[in-house]
Protein backbone atom coordinates (compact mmCIF):
# COMPACT_ATOMS: atom_id res chain seq x y z
CA UNK A 1 0.00 0.00 0.00
CA UNK A 2 0.95 3.75 0.41
CA UNK A 3 4.48 3.91 1.59
CA UNK A 4 3.71 6.48 4.28
CA UNK A 5 6.79 7.33 7.03
CA UNK A 6 9.51 5.04 5.75
CA UNK A 7 8.92 6.44 2.15
CA UNK A 8 8.94 10.04 2.68
CA UNK A 9 12.02 9.74 5.37
CA UNK A 10 13.88 8.36 2.46
CA UNK A 11 13.46 11.09 0.16
CA UNK A 12 17.17 12.60 0.89
CA UNK A 13 18.77 9.18 0.80
CA UNK A 14 21.14 8.70 -2.45
CA UNK A 15 20.16 6.66 -4.34
CA UNK A 16 22.29 4.51 -6.40
CA UNK A 17 21.88 2.95 -9.60
CA UNK A 18 21.03 -0.87 -9.90
CA UNK A 19 20.37 -2.52 -6.54
CA UNK A 20 20.43 -6.22 -5.59
CA UNK A 21 18.08 -9.11 -5.05
CA UNK A 22 16.45 -7.54 -1.53
CA UNK A 23 17.39 -3.81 -2.44
CA UNK A 24 16.09 -1.47 -4.58
CA UNK A 25 18.82 1.29 -6.38
CA UNK A 26 17.63 3.92 -3.37
CA UNK A 27 18.94 1.56 -0.91
CA UNK A 28 15.16 0.68 0.19
CA UNK A 29 13.48 -3.30 0.26
CA UNK A 30 12.24 -4.66 -2.75
CA UNK A 31 9.11 -3.16 -3.94
CA UNK A 32 6.28 -6.28 -4.64
CA UNK A 33 3.45 -3.83 -5.99
CA UNK A 34 2.19 -4.92 -9.58
CA UNK A 35 -0.67 -3.38 -12.15
CA UNK A 36 -3.05 -5.52 -10.05
CA UNK A 37 -2.09 -4.58 -6.73
CA UNK A 38 -2.25 -0.79 -7.81
CA UNK A 39 -5.21 -1.20 -9.57
CA UNK A 40 -6.38 -2.18 -6.38
CA UNK A 41 -5.28 0.60 -4.44
CA UNK A 42 -6.72 2.94 -7.36
CA UNK A 43 -9.64 1.60 -7.27
CA UNK A 44 -9.50 1.82 -3.76
CA UNK A 45 -9.08 5.24 -3.90
CA UNK A 46 -11.50 6.43 -6.35
CA UNK A 47 -14.75 4.33 -6.05
CA UNK A 48 -15.40 6.11 -3.33
CA UNK A 49 -18.50 8.28 -1.85
CA UNK A 50 -18.27 9.91 -5.26
CA UNK A 51 -20.14 7.00 -6.96
CA UNK A 52 -23.37 7.84 -4.71
CA UNK A 53 -24.17 11.31 -6.29
CA UNK A 54 -23.65 10.18 -9.49
CA UNK A 55 -27.35 9.71 -10.19
CA UNK A 56 -28.11 13.06 -8.52
CA UNK A 57 -25.23 14.71 -10.84
CA UNK A 58 -26.67 12.46 -14.23
CA UNK A 59 -30.76 14.28 -13.54
CA UNK A 60 -28.83 17.54 -13.54
CA UNK A 61 -27.11 17.45 -16.95
CA UNK A 62 -29.78 14.98 -18.53
CA UNK A 63 -29.15 11.65 -20.98
CA UNK A 64 -26.91 13.46 -23.47
CA UNK A 65 -24.44 15.65 -21.40
CA UNK A 66 -24.61 13.24 -17.89
CA UNK A 67 -22.98 10.31 -19.84
CA UNK A 68 -20.54 12.80 -21.78
CA UNK A 69 -19.27 14.29 -19.03
CA UNK A 70 -18.53 10.99 -17.35
CA UNK A 71 -16.69 10.10 -20.28
CA UNK A 72 -15.02 13.03 -20.53
CA UNK A 73 -13.72 13.31 -17.47
CA UNK A 74 -12.34 9.49 -17.16
CA UNK A 75 -10.49 10.39 -20.45
CA UNK A 76 -8.78 13.69 -18.74
CA UNK A 77 -8.21 11.64 -15.82
CA UNK A 78 -6.63 8.95 -17.71
CA UNK A 79 -4.43 11.30 -19.62
CA UNK A 80 -3.34 13.19 -17.00
CA UNK A 81 -2.44 10.23 -14.80
CA UNK A 82 -0.15 9.45 -17.41
CA UNK A 83 1.66 12.50 -17.19
CA UNK A 84 1.71 12.28 -13.74
CA UNK A 85 3.06 8.75 -14.05
CA UNK A 86 5.68 9.69 -16.51
CA UNK A 87 7.41 11.86 -13.55
CA UNK A 88 7.69 9.28 -10.58
CA UNK A 89 11.60 9.41 -11.58
CA UNK A 90 13.45 12.61 -12.47
CA UNK A 91 15.58 12.06 -16.11
CA UNK A 92 15.65 8.82 -16.98
CA UNK A 93 12.32 6.52 -16.48
CA UNK A 94 14.67 3.74 -15.79
CA UNK A 95 17.35 4.48 -13.43
CA UNK A 96 16.39 8.22 -12.49
CA UNK A 97 15.61 9.39 -9.32
CA UNK A 98 13.01 8.88 -7.09
CA UNK A 99 10.13 11.22 -5.91
CA UNK A 100 8.43 9.55 -3.03
CA UNK A 101 5.23 11.69 -3.46
CA UNK A 102 3.68 14.13 -5.40
CA UNK A 103 5.31 16.69 -4.06
CA UNK A 104 8.20 15.70 -4.27
CA UNK A 105 7.40 15.44 -7.72
CA UNK A 106 7.26 18.73 -8.11
CA UNK A 107 10.15 19.69 -6.53
CA UNK A 108 11.98 18.10 -8.62
CA UNK A 109 10.26 19.07 -11.86
CA UNK A 110 9.04 23.02 -11.05
CA UNK A 111 10.43 23.82 -7.63
CA UNK A 112 10.08 27.58 -5.95
CA UNK A 113 6.76 28.74 -5.17
CA UNK A 114 5.10 25.78 -7.07
CA UNK A 115 6.20 23.27 -4.31
CA UNK A 116 4.56 25.41 -1.53
CA UNK A 117 1.73 25.43 -3.36
CA UNK A 118 1.22 22.02 -4.26
CA UNK A 119 1.46 21.48 -0.66
CA UNK A 120 -1.20 23.22 0.70
CA UNK A 121 -3.56 22.10 -2.15
CA UNK A 122 -3.00 18.68 -1.48
CA UNK A 123 -3.16 18.38 2.08
CA UNK A 124 -6.58 20.76 2.00
CA UNK A 125 -7.97 18.81 0.11
CA UNK A 126 -7.17 15.53 1.70
CA UNK A 127 -8.17 16.96 4.60
CA UNK A 128 -11.50 17.69 2.71
CA UNK A 129 -12.02 14.50 1.21
CA UNK A 130 -11.22 13.19 5.31
CA UNK A 131 -14.13 15.41 6.17
CA UNK A 132 -16.60 14.27 2.98
CA UNK A 133 -15.65 10.84 3.59
CA UNK A 134 -16.74 10.95 7.18
CA UNK A 135 -20.24 12.64 5.86
CA UNK A 136 -20.83 9.92 3.67
CA UNK A 137 -20.01 7.20 6.48
CA UNK A 138 -22.44 8.49 8.46
CA UNK A 139 -25.21 8.75 6.00
CA UNK A 140 -24.51 4.85 5.13
CA UNK A 141 -24.53 4.10 9.23
CA UNK A 142 -28.07 5.87 9.57
CA UNK A 143 -29.93 4.23 5.77
CA UNK A 144 -29.52 0.68 7.76
CA UNK A 145 -30.61 1.84 10.97
CA UNK A 146 -33.78 3.83 8.92
CA UNK A 147 -34.44 0.86 6.89
CA UNK A 148 -34.87 -1.69 9.63
CA UNK A 149 -36.39 0.93 11.26
CA UNK A 150 -38.97 1.31 8.83
CA UNK A 151 -39.89 -2.35 7.46
CA UNK A 152 -40.28 -2.71 11.22
CA UNK A 153 -42.82 -0.32 11.21
CA UNK A 154 -44.53 -1.11 8.25
CA UNK A 155 -43.75 2.59 7.06
CA UNK A 156 -45.37 4.43 9.65
CA UNK A 157 -42.49 5.98 11.57
CA UNK A 158 -40.55 8.26 9.15
CA UNK A 159 -37.43 6.87 11.24
CA UNK A 160 -35.73 10.24 11.79
CA UNK A 161 -32.27 10.01 13.36
CA UNK A 162 -29.07 12.94 14.16
CA UNK A 163 -26.10 12.19 12.36
CA UNK A 164 -23.78 13.07 15.13
CA UNK A 165 -23.02 10.02 17.18
CA UNK A 166 -22.75 8.08 13.77
CA UNK A 167 -19.90 10.47 12.60
CA UNK A 168 -18.57 10.33 16.33
CA UNK A 169 -18.06 6.18 15.88
CA UNK A 170 -16.31 6.75 12.58
CA UNK A 171 -14.20 8.77 14.10
CA UNK A 172 -13.32 6.36 16.68
CA UNK A 173 -12.61 3.59 14.25
CA UNK A 174 -9.83 6.21 12.30
CA UNK A 175 -8.80 6.83 15.48
CA UNK A 176 -7.91 3.18 15.82
CA UNK A 177 -6.29 2.22 12.24
CA UNK A 178 -4.66 5.58 11.93
CA UNK A 179 -1.95 4.34 14.49
CA UNK A 180 -0.68 1.69 12.36
CA UNK A 181 3.17 3.70 11.44
CA UNK A 182 3.34 1.83 8.00
CA UNK A 183 0.17 1.39 5.49
CA UNK A 184 2.39 -1.53 4.16
CA UNK A 185 0.68 -3.71 6.78
CA UNK A 186 -2.65 -2.54 5.67
CA UNK A 187 -2.72 -4.08 2.48
CA UNK A 188 -5.22 -6.12 3.32
CA UNK A 189 -7.49 -3.41 3.88
CA UNK A 190 -7.15 -2.20 0.34
CA UNK A 191 -8.13 -5.20 -1.07
CA UNK A 192 -11.05 -5.62 1.28
CA UNK A 193 -12.00 -1.91 0.64
CA UNK A 194 -11.76 -2.34 -3.17
CA UNK A 195 -13.77 -5.56 -3.29
CA UNK A 196 -16.41 -4.18 -1.06
CA UNK A 197 -16.44 -0.52 -3.38
CA UNK A 198 -17.49 -3.42 -5.71
CA UNK A 199 -19.98 -4.84 -3.99
CA UNK A 200 -22.02 -1.35 -3.00
CA UNK A 201 -21.54 -0.29 -6.70
CA UNK A 202 -23.32 -3.88 -7.70
CA UNK A 203 -26.37 -3.62 -5.24
CA UNK A 204 -26.92 0.10 -6.34
CA UNK A 205 -26.90 -0.87 -9.68
CA UNK A 206 -29.04 -4.23 -9.82
CA UNK A 207 -31.72 -1.85 -7.36
CA UNK A 208 -31.53 0.71 -10.02
CA UNK A 209 -32.07 -1.71 -12.68
CA UNK A 210 -35.32 -3.48 -10.67
CA UNK A 211 -36.57 -0.31 -9.65
CA UNK A 212 -36.49 0.76 -13.84
CA UNK A 213 -38.59 -2.62 -13.97
CA UNK A 214 -41.18 -1.89 -11.09
CA UNK A 215 -41.81 2.01 -13.09
CA UNK A 216 -42.24 -0.41 -16.16
CA UNK A 217 -40.59 2.54 -17.48
CA UNK A 218 -37.17 4.36 -18.02
CA UNK A 219 -37.17 7.81 -16.46
CA UNK A 220 -35.28 11.19 -17.03
CA UNK A 221 -34.80 13.52 -20.40
CA UNK A 222 -32.15 14.56 -22.77
CA UNK A 223 -31.65 17.94 -21.28
CA UNK A 224 -31.92 16.99 -16.97
CA UNK A 225 -34.06 18.23 -14.36
CA UNK A 226 -37.28 20.01 -15.72
CA UNK A 227 -37.91 23.98 -14.90
CA UNK A 228 -40.92 23.68 -12.46
CA UNK A 229 -39.22 21.23 -10.42
CA UNK A 230 -35.98 23.89 -9.60
CA UNK A 231 -36.21 27.33 -10.89
CA UNK A 232 -34.34 28.74 -13.67
CA UNK A 233 -31.21 29.68 -11.80
CA UNK A 234 -31.50 26.46 -9.21
CA UNK A 235 -30.92 24.66 -12.72
CA UNK A 236 -27.70 26.73 -13.61
CA UNK A 237 -26.30 26.35 -10.54
CA UNK A 238 -27.08 22.78 -9.79
CA UNK A 239 -25.22 21.88 -13.28
CA UNK A 240 -22.46 23.35 -12.66
CA UNK A 241 -22.23 21.45 -8.84
CA UNK A 242 -23.02 18.20 -10.59
CA UNK A 243 -19.59 18.97 -12.74
CA UNK A 244 -18.30 18.62 -9.35
CA UNK A 245 -19.30 16.20 -7.67
CA UNK A 246 -18.55 13.85 -11.12
CA UNK A 247 -14.85 15.38 -10.96
CA UNK A 248 -14.90 14.36 -6.86
CA UNK A 249 -15.89 10.79 -8.18
CA UNK A 250 -12.59 10.62 -10.20
CA UNK A 251 -9.98 12.35 -8.59
CA UNK A 252 -7.21 10.34 -6.91
CA UNK A 253 -3.87 11.61 -8.74
CA UNK A 254 -2.89 13.42 -5.16
CA UNK A 255 -1.94 10.14 -3.90
CA UNK A 256 -0.80 8.68 -7.49
CA UNK A 257 2.81 8.89 -7.10
CA UNK A 258 2.38 6.91 -3.68
CA UNK A 259 0.82 4.37 -5.57
CA UNK A 260 3.50 3.99 -7.67
CA UNK A 261 6.07 3.82 -5.29
CA UNK A 262 4.96 0.17 -4.13
CA UNK A 263 5.66 -1.31 -8.06
CA UNK A 264 8.53 -3.56 -8.44
CA UNK A 265 11.00 -3.19 -11.66
CA UNK A 266 11.36 -4.21 -13.96
CA UNK A 267 9.31 -3.27 -16.06
CA UNK A 268 9.56 -0.06 -15.46
CA UNK A 269 7.45 2.06 -12.72
CA UNK A 270 5.97 3.99 -15.32
CA UNK A 271 5.01 1.55 -18.13
CA UNK A 272 3.41 -0.66 -15.06
CA UNK A 273 1.46 2.60 -13.59
CA UNK A 274 0.10 3.29 -16.68
CA UNK A 275 -1.79 -0.36 -17.18
CA UNK A 276 -2.90 0.04 -13.25
CA UNK A 277 -4.51 3.31 -14.51
CA UNK A 278 -6.18 2.38 -17.77
CA UNK A 279 -7.32 -0.98 -15.94
CA UNK A 280 -8.82 1.15 -13.00
CA UNK A 281 -10.32 4.03 -14.77
CA UNK A 282 -11.94 1.61 -17.27
CA UNK A 283 -13.49 -0.14 -14.51
CA UNK A 284 -14.73 2.25 -12.54
CA UNK A 285 -15.92 4.95 -15.64
CA UNK A 286 -18.05 1.00 -16.67
CA UNK A 287 -19.29 1.11 -12.96
CA UNK A 288 -20.02 4.89 -13.04
CA UNK A 289 -21.72 4.87 -16.10
CA UNK A 290 -24.06 1.71 -15.09
CA UNK A 291 -25.06 3.15 -11.21
CA UNK A 292 -25.20 6.94 -12.71
CA UNK A 293 -28.01 6.13 -15.48
CA UNK A 294 -29.66 3.02 -13.96
CA UNK A 295 -30.08 5.75 -11.06
CA UNK A 296 -31.64 8.39 -12.97
CA UNK A 297 -33.46 5.90 -15.43
CA UNK A 298 -35.35 4.62 -11.76
CA UNK A 299 -35.52 8.02 -10.03
CA UNK A 300 -36.15 10.73 -13.02
CA UNK A 301 -35.86 14.35 -11.69
CA UNK A 302 -35.99 13.38 -8.47
CA UNK A 303 -32.81 10.89 -8.22
CA UNK A 304 -31.55 11.14 -4.68
CA UNK A 305 -28.10 12.87 -3.59
CA UNK A 306 -27.13 9.82 -2.27
CA UNK A 307 -28.16 6.67 -4.65
CA UNK A 308 -28.56 4.36 -1.68
CA UNK A 309 -29.85 6.19 1.17
CA UNK A 310 -32.51 7.35 -1.42
CA UNK A 311 -33.82 3.61 -1.94
CA UNK A 312 -33.96 3.63 1.99
CA UNK A 313 -37.95 2.72 1.80
CA UNK A 314 -37.57 0.00 -0.33
CA UNK A 315 -37.34 -3.32 -0.23
CA UNK A 316 -35.10 -5.51 -0.20
CA UNK A 317 -34.22 -4.25 2.87
CA UNK A 318 -31.39 -6.05 3.74
CA UNK A 319 -30.03 -5.70 0.71
CA UNK A 320 -29.62 -2.17 1.56
CA UNK A 321 -28.26 -3.01 4.24
CA UNK A 322 -25.40 -5.09 2.78
CA UNK A 323 -24.59 -2.08 0.11
CA UNK A 324 -24.63 0.83 3.41
CA UNK A 325 -22.58 -1.66 5.79
CA UNK A 326 -20.15 -2.37 2.17
CA UNK A 327 -19.79 1.97 1.77
CA UNK A 328 -18.99 1.89 5.64
CA UNK A 329 -16.10 -0.69 5.56
CA UNK A 330 -14.39 0.73 2.35
CA UNK A 331 -14.80 4.30 3.65
CA UNK A 332 -13.06 3.20 6.44
CA UNK A 333 -10.11 1.99 4.43
CA UNK A 334 -10.14 4.78 1.69
CA UNK A 335 -9.84 7.27 4.65
CA UNK A 336 -6.45 5.85 5.52
CA UNK A 337 -5.61 5.75 2.09
CA UNK A 338 -5.53 9.31 1.28
CA UNK A 339 -4.66 10.56 4.97
CA UNK A 340 -1.47 8.08 5.32
CA UNK A 341 0.40 10.81 2.83
CA UNK A 342 -0.60 13.52 5.28
CA UNK A 343 0.41 11.56 8.33
CA UNK A 344 3.85 11.14 7.08
CA UNK A 345 4.46 14.76 5.76
CA UNK A 346 4.03 16.28 8.91
CA UNK A 347 5.91 13.17 10.91
CA UNK A 348 8.71 13.66 8.52
CA UNK A 349 8.71 17.33 8.88
CA UNK A 350 8.92 17.46 12.41
CA UNK A 351 11.64 14.39 12.75
CA UNK A 352 13.74 16.88 10.58
CA UNK A 353 13.04 19.72 13.04
CA UNK A 354 13.58 18.05 16.49
CA UNK A 355 15.44 15.26 15.59
CA UNK A 356 17.25 14.17 19.16
CA UNK A 357 13.24 14.66 20.45
CA UNK A 358 12.27 11.46 22.10
CA UNK A 359 8.45 12.42 22.41
CA UNK A 360 8.60 12.38 18.52
CA UNK A 361 11.55 9.51 17.24
CA UNK A 362 11.22 7.38 20.08
CA UNK A 363 8.98 4.29 19.37
CA UNK A 364 7.04 2.58 22.70
CA UNK A 365 6.82 -1.22 22.02
CA UNK A 366 3.51 -3.04 23.14
CA UNK A 367 3.61 -6.78 23.16
CA UNK A 368 0.47 -8.54 22.10
CA UNK A 369 0.69 -11.91 22.42
CA UNK A 370 0.78 -14.08 19.20
CA UNK A 371 1.40 -11.28 17.47
CA UNK A 372 4.52 -8.58 16.22
CA UNK A 373 4.68 -5.98 19.35
CA UNK A 374 2.88 -2.96 18.55
CA UNK A 375 5.09 0.33 17.83
CA UNK A 376 3.41 2.96 19.36
CA UNK A 377 4.99 6.61 19.07
CA UNK A 378 3.38 9.48 21.53
CA UNK A 379 3.59 12.39 18.70
CA UNK A 380 1.91 9.78 16.02
CA UNK A 381 -0.80 8.74 18.78
CA UNK A 382 -1.61 12.51 19.52
CA UNK A 383 -1.31 14.18 16.10
CA UNK A 384 -2.96 11.82 14.39
CA UNK A 385 -5.77 11.40 16.70
CA UNK A 386 -6.10 15.30 16.88
CA UNK A 387 -6.40 15.59 13.15
CA UNK A 388 -9.21 12.66 12.99
CA UNK A 389 -11.33 15.07 15.64
CA UNK A 390 -10.90 17.91 13.75
CA UNK A 391 -12.28 16.28 10.65
CA UNK A 392 -15.25 14.51 12.87
CA UNK A 393 -16.28 17.76 14.19
CA UNK A 394 -16.10 19.49 11.49
CA UNK A 395 -18.06 17.04 9.38
CA UNK A 396 -20.79 17.43 12.15
CA UNK A 397 -20.78 21.21 11.30
CA UNK A 398 -21.12 20.26 7.60
CA UNK A 399 -23.19 17.53 6.84
CA UNK A 400 -24.15 18.09 3.43
CA UNK A 401 -23.04 15.55 1.61
CA UNK A 402 -24.11 16.65 -2.17
CA UNK A 403 -22.31 19.98 -1.69
CA UNK A 404 -19.12 19.05 -0.15
CA UNK A 405 -18.47 16.48 -2.20
CA UNK A 406 -19.00 18.57 -5.43
CA UNK A 407 -16.77 21.60 -3.73
CA UNK A 408 -13.70 19.06 -2.90
CA UNK A 409 -14.02 18.04 -6.21
CA UNK A 410 -13.89 21.31 -8.18
CA UNK A 411 -10.94 22.91 -5.65
CA UNK A 412 -8.70 19.62 -6.51
CA UNK A 413 -9.47 18.95 -10.57
CA UNK A 414 -7.95 21.87 -11.97
CA UNK A 415 -4.74 22.16 -9.66
CA UNK A 416 -3.49 18.56 -9.19
CA UNK A 417 -5.64 16.34 -11.34
CA UNK A 418 -4.42 18.72 -14.23
CA UNK A 419 -2.15 21.73 -13.59
CA UNK A 420 0.37 20.42 -12.25
CA UNK A 421 0.80 16.90 -14.33
CA UNK A 422 0.64 18.98 -17.11
CA UNK A 423 3.70 21.48 -15.83
CA UNK A 424 5.86 18.63 -14.86
CA UNK A 425 5.86 16.60 -18.22
CA UNK A 426 6.67 19.99 -19.82
CA UNK A 427 9.42 20.64 -17.85
CA UNK A 428 10.86 17.39 -17.77
CA UNK A 429 9.78 16.69 -21.51
CA UNK A 430 11.46 20.32 -22.15
CA UNK A 431 8.67 21.32 -24.47
CA UNK A 432 9.96 24.30 -25.89
CA UNK A 433 7.20 27.47 -24.93
CA UNK A 434 5.10 28.42 -27.43
CA UNK A 435 5.08 25.05 -29.77
CA UNK A 436 2.29 23.57 -30.61
CA UNK A 437 2.72 20.59 -27.68
CA UNK A 438 2.76 23.64 -25.97
CA UNK A 439 -0.57 25.07 -26.55
CA UNK A 440 -2.10 22.76 -26.83
CA UNK A 441 -1.49 21.43 -23.16
CA UNK A 442 -2.19 25.12 -21.77
CA UNK A 443 -5.13 25.30 -23.89
CA UNK A 444 -6.17 21.92 -22.14
CA UNK A 445 -5.20 23.65 -18.54
CA UNK A 446 -7.44 26.46 -19.23
CA UNK A 447 -10.55 24.36 -20.05
CA UNK A 448 -10.38 22.53 -17.09
CA UNK A 449 -9.76 25.47 -15.07
CA UNK A 450 -13.15 26.66 -16.27
CA UNK A 451 -14.75 23.85 -15.09
CA UNK A 452 -13.46 23.84 -12.07
CA UNK A 453 -14.78 27.47 -11.60
CA UNK A 454 -18.20 26.78 -12.33
CA UNK A 455 -18.21 23.44 -9.85
CA UNK A 456 -17.06 25.34 -7.14
CA UNK A 457 -19.43 28.23 -7.77
CA UNK A 458 -22.11 25.90 -7.82
CA UNK A 459 -21.29 24.00 -5.13
CA UNK A 460 -20.82 27.10 -2.90
CA UNK A 461 -24.37 28.58 -3.76
CA UNK A 462 -25.35 24.89 -2.49
CA UNK A 463 -23.88 25.09 0.86
CA UNK A 464 -25.39 28.89 1.13
CA UNK A 465 -28.88 27.59 0.33
CA UNK A 466 -28.09 24.40 2.58
CA UNK A 467 -26.63 27.02 5.63
CA UNK A 468 -30.08 29.67 6.06
CA UNK A 469 -31.77 26.26 7.13
CA UNK A 470 -29.27 24.89 9.08
CA UNK A 471 -28.77 24.38 12.96
CA UNK A 472 -25.36 22.93 14.26
CA UNK A 473 -25.44 19.80 15.38
CA UNK A 474 -28.42 18.59 15.06
CA UNK A 475 -28.87 17.49 11.44
CA UNK A 476 -32.06 14.97 11.20
CA UNK A 477 -31.81 12.63 8.14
Amino acid sequence: MVRSQQTVLAIDMPQQTGGSKCFDDDGKVKRTGSVWTASAHIITAVIGSGVLSLAWATAQLGWIAGPVVMLLFSVVTYFTSSLLASCYRSGDPISGKRNYTYMGAVRSNLGGVKVTLCGIVQYLNIFGVAIGYTIASAISMMAIKRSNCFHKSGGKDPCQMNSTPYMIAFGLVQILFSQIPDFDQLWWLSILAAVMSFTYSSAGLALGIAQVVVNGKVKGSLTGISIGTVTETQKIWRTFQALGNIAFAYSYSIILIEIQDTVKSPPSEEKTMKKATLVSVGVTTIFYMLCGCMGYAAFGDLSPGNLLTGFGFYNPYWLLDIANAAIVIHLIGAYQVYCQPLFAFIEKQASIRFPDCEFIAKDIKIPIPGFKPLRLNLFRLIWRTVFVIITTVISMLLPFFNDVVGLLGSLGFWPLTVYFPVEMYIAQKKIPRWSTRWVCFQVFSLGCLVVSIAAAAGSIAGIVLDLKSYKPFQSNY
